[in-house]
């Protein structure tokens, strides 16, 4: 039990900095993102992908490739590049298609 708790005091408290910071923020961000999905979805008793949903992914995606970045993790920086890629890309046909293409038909 012991080294339980050392362990967690040392990635809860030791380890905590700005950049831990702005992980759990982005983080935050991408937990939001499946909330509002959700609440959506639940309202339509349909699966439903909001706007929000996108500009959660966004927001998340951007902070953890800062993060990314700065930790120096390949594997972590190109997931978090392609997923900005694909995120723009479906905030880009809503914006070109109008809201109508984020909820189901």
């Amino acid at each position: 039990m012991t080294d339980l708790l050392n362990y967690l005091h040392d990635v809860f408290i030791v380890k905590l900095d700005a950049w831990v910071l702005l992980g759990g923020i982005a983080q935050a961000f991408f937990t939001m993102r499946f909330v509002v999905q959700w609440i959506a979805s639940e309202r339509a008793r349909a699966s439903v992908v909001p706007v929000a949903f996108w500009f959660f992914s966004i927001g998340g995606g951007v902070l953890l490739l800062i993060y990314a970045l700065h930790r120096r993790d390949p594997v972590f920086i190109v997931g978090q590049a392609f997923g900005l890629v694909v995120y723009l890309r479906n905030l880009y046909f809503i914006m070109i298609n109008g809201r109508e293409a984020s909820v189901p038909a």
